[in-house]
């Protein structure tokens, strides 16, 4: 039987249980035992899919094509966890259960209500990922108070009572506050969240307290005191720079050797050999890349949290220290772009939806085509690097995408499935895992090393086939294919350092341990550039 361990959080939201759940299974997973990991939050929202990025974050996408929240990408990064739809559940996709049920009669007649029929359904989804796993890490998101937050709760303390205190394990992070005025860090607010939680019959196991600092006993021995937790119990979460460094810090407090305890399992050696090499790496770098992020969204860098990983771990592979230069791609509409662009050893610009920006994209895949900045294009930067070449190396006025202009003269994408005339919001994407056939000695089967690969999608509009042989005649490689379909996936220019456009998202497969291989050559290649331009040897 597998044994569950739940991780809630308390004071304020934000406080990084996604990255503390990801580290305890890293560790768990280090002493030999098979974890897996979930996400509940408490919104109504049946996914992420339609929010805002400004308001939610990043869509991480997995292989069944699921649209989850971006903790799952921390999952996946520390631990060997393969994430699916039932890793990530919401209230709305709880409730949207609920409803259906109720309306084929599979209640048979009862009044449904928040206990049982709630909590059954939320339950039952705690079981749909535990085959085959010692222990099942669960996050609870949101802050414990808030009122959509008391099902799930409940939910979690019907577990304790169903499975016991040796299969079941409560963890609370939580905030120590260090207050500049007074000098002291402040344990109230702990006191306060743990006393939330156990007015509603949850006493939690552990507590992990974010702060940025080690705790003293004392300050332990308080917290321990007026939360009824036992002292070895309460943990520092000390703040980082790297959050890789997070497993090792925990390890250092014992809480592995803590959890085992408390779940009765036998505690093996841990195997940290590699990952610490690679956070000793970290602070061992030679060199340094700028890379300008020309984005929809950089106001808030949550939006592109898996991006950001994989730029940092091919920059960590090469021993470089990565610099990202955060750019509205609406700036580079009203400004000359080489004022903005000119200093940057590589430019990137990732996904996105929408008109908002797009012409200051397109700006920024000139500037790089003409000045041979190694370019790199996700998704929309894959798009506007055809558009751009479309216009200004093929000579096709007006071309553009249905997305942006649907009365455009050359229609270089169009949407995905459009002629299956689906409508609902959701279901225009491709998403999910596709494979892709590489051509033989173009940038990324060089990267890949192979002629076979699958990435994972998410966008609605493809590469128009009208315009292949066009483009390729003016000069475009098609360098990637889905075999199946006949979907264009990547594209590259020849004659310069490095420009290569996918339609995919590499960035959701990148681990600290394990860096994209297109994030790796994209890295060596702007770090090729750097010193060209500088004319200086590289120092790795």
């Amino acid at each position: 039987m597998s044994k569950f361990i739940f991780i809630t959080g308390g004071v304020v939201s934000a406080l990084g249980k996604g990255v503390a759940a990801a580290s305890i299974g890293m560790l768990l997973e280090s002493h030999g035992y098979r974890i897996t990991l979930q996400k509940f939050d408490p919104y109504l929202n049946v996914d992420p899919g339609t929010m805002n990025p400004f308001q939610h974050g990043e869509v991480y996408v997995t292989d069944d094509g699921a649209e989850t929240d971006l903790d799952l990408g921390h999952y996946e990064r520390f631990t060997s966890t393969k994430t699916t739809k039932e890793h990530n559940w919401t209230a709305g996709k709880i409730y949207e259960n609920i409803l259906r049920k109720e309306r084929m009669g599979e209640y048979l007649g009862k009044t449904v209500q928040v206990i049982p029929h709630v909590t059954d359904e939320i339950k039952e989804a705690f079981n749909t990922v535990a085959d085959k796993n010692d222990i099942v890490i669960i996050e609870i998101g949101g802050t414990v108070g808030d009122i959509e937050s008391l099902p799930f709760l409940e939910a979690i303390r019907q577990m304790r009572l169903s499975l016991g205190k040796d299969n079941t394990l409560f963890i609370h992070l939580t905030l120590v506050p260090f207050i500049k005025t007074s000098g002291e860090l402040k344990t109230k607010p702990t006191q306060h969240s743990v006393r939330e939680l156990q007015a509603i019959g949850i006493q939690p196991d552990i507590i992990l307290c974010r702060t940025d600092r080690f705790l003293h006993e004392e300050i332990k021995a308080k917290i321990s005191l007026f939360t009824n937790v036992p002292l070895e119990a309460v943990i520092t979460a000390k703040d980082v720079d790297n959050i890789y460094e997070i497993p090792l810090i925990f390890a250092q407090e014992r809480l592995d050797s803590i959890i085992l305890k408390q779940l009765k399992l036998p505690q093996k050696k841990r195997r940290l050999g590699q990952w610490k090499t690679m956070v000793e790496r970290k602070k061992n770098l030679h060199d340094e890349v700028t890379i300008a992020l020309v984005g929809k969204y950089a106001g808030l860098q949550d939006s592109y949290m898996s991006l950001k990983q994989a730029l940092e771990h091919a920059a960590t592979a090469h021993l470089l220290k990565l610099n990202i230069a955060w750019i509205e791609a609406e700036d580079l509409e009203k400004k000359k772009p080489e004022d903005i662009l000119g200093k940057a050893d590589g430019i990137l610009v990732p996904g996105g939806f929408g008109t908002r920006g797009i012409e200051g994209k397109i700006k920024a895949v000139t500037l790089a085509r003409k000045r041979k900045i190694p370019y790199f294009g996700i998704c929309l930067g894959m798009q506007c690097a055809a558009i751009e070449f479309a216009r200004n190396i093929a000579h096709l006025q007006g071309a553009n995408s249905s997305e942006f202009d649907t009365k455009t003269p050359h229609k270089i994408f169009f949407k995905w499935r459009e002629l299956k005339g689906v409508q609902k919001l959701g279901g225009t994407m491709r998403l999910g895992q596709f494979l892709c056939r590489l051509q033989k000695g173009s940038f990324a089967e060089k990267a890949y090393s192979k002629a076979n690969i699958y990435e994972r999608h998410r966008h609605r509009y493809e590469f128009n086939p009208e315009y292949e042989e066009i483009l390729k005649k003016a000069g475009l490689v098609i360098s990637g294919r889905n075999p199946k379909h006949k979907l264009v996936e990547i594209i590259e220019i020849n004659n310069h350092p490095w420009f290569l456009g996918c339609q995919f998202h590499p960035e959701f497969k990148s681990k600290p341990l394990k860096p994209h291989p297109l994030f790796k050559a994209f890295i060596g290649a702007t770090y090729a550039y750097r010193c060209k331009r500088n004319n200086y040897k590289p120092k790795n």
